[in-house]
């Protein structure tokens, strides 16, 4: 009897041993998993969009253990998502207003916004007056600027984009006296239905015109009185209608989150800046 007992309780020891080892073995796997979940996300401007992406990328082969999501869908859906949390940085291709002192801007680069044409149309130069008049619809022919019989096809940004902002409070129009033929979101779609059509006019990041124009886009960046749309322009402050590239945070950033924007605001990435026809801050 004493055999008997003793033996059931060294099998019972045995049970209970190997349940907490496995237990443990559960723990230290739940816990390696928590280690390595370092994720941000970052959502926002279009314009910033392509940059981030190329710099999370670089950052991610630096950090194994960490994982970047990027999302575009417009500065001010950065903006939001950062100041609501549902995003750990926004992006945003212009800078704070004072309604948005609440939130952090951290200045990547700097960047221009060109009016572009194709690439066929005789058009070099435009002016601020001209601008507003086609805009507003006083000009609706080529043939008014020396181009082509031709009706000009107006395109505009659609809300929520910050070179929309830019591009109105440059030109002093409210969004309301604008009368678009086509409303388009991000740069890319800008530049292809310019590329598309002939007698086209639209706006777009001078870096995503500068790079789509080298690659053979059938597109034309105009100089803006007398400015011609270049980097260095932006770089030196000449080009007229110039911006900032931000990432922004609800607050001063910390962990991951301040770790990869040290690394995106560092000259380890100017490579990347310039690549894409940006000037990196402080340059």
């Amino acid at each position: 009897m004493d055999v008997s007992y003793r033996q059931k309780g060294i099998a019972v020891m045995n049970r209970l041993f190997q349940t907490t080892i496995a237990g443990l073995g559960l723990m230290g796997l739940v816990g390696l998993g928590h280690a390595e979940d370092r994720q941000l996300t970052i959502t926002g401007s279009s314009t910033v969009a392509p940059l981030v992406m190329e710099m999370a990328k670089r950052f991610e082969q630096r950090h194994a253990d960490v994982r970047i999501d990027v999302q575009t869908g417009g500065s001010t859906r950065g903006l939001i998502d950062a100041r609501r949390g549902t995003a750990d940085i926004g992006m945003m291709s212009r800078a704070l207003t004072e309604k948005e002192a609440d939130m952090v801007g951290h200045t990547l680069a700097l960047d221009g916004v060109t009016l572009i044409v194709h690439r066929d149309n005789p058009l070099e130069d435009i002016d601020k007056a001209q601008v507003r008049a086609i805009y507003r619809g006083e000009i609706q022919n080529w043939s008014a600027l020396g181009g082509p019989d031709q009706p000009i096809t107006v395109v505009h940004k659609a809300e929520g984009r910050s070179t929309l902002e830019v591009f109105l409070a440059h030109f002093e129009l409210k969004n309301s006296e604008v009368q678009p033929d086509a409303i388009i979101g991000d740069n890319q779609q800008g530049l292809k239905t310019v590329a598309g059509n002939r007698y086209s006019i639209a706006y777009v990041s001078i870096g995503a015109a500068v790079y789509e124009r080298n690659r053979g886009a059938a597109i034309k960046p105009l100089s803006l009185s007398g400015v011609a749309p270049e980097v260095a322009r932006v770089r030196t402050g000449e080009f007229p209608l110039s911006r900032p590239l931000n990432l922004v945070t609800a607050e001063p950033p910390q962990g991951l989150a301040r770790e990869f924007i040290e690394f995106a605001r560092s000259a380890e990435v100017h490579d990347l800046i310039e690549a894409q026809f940006f000037v990196p801050f402080g340059d």
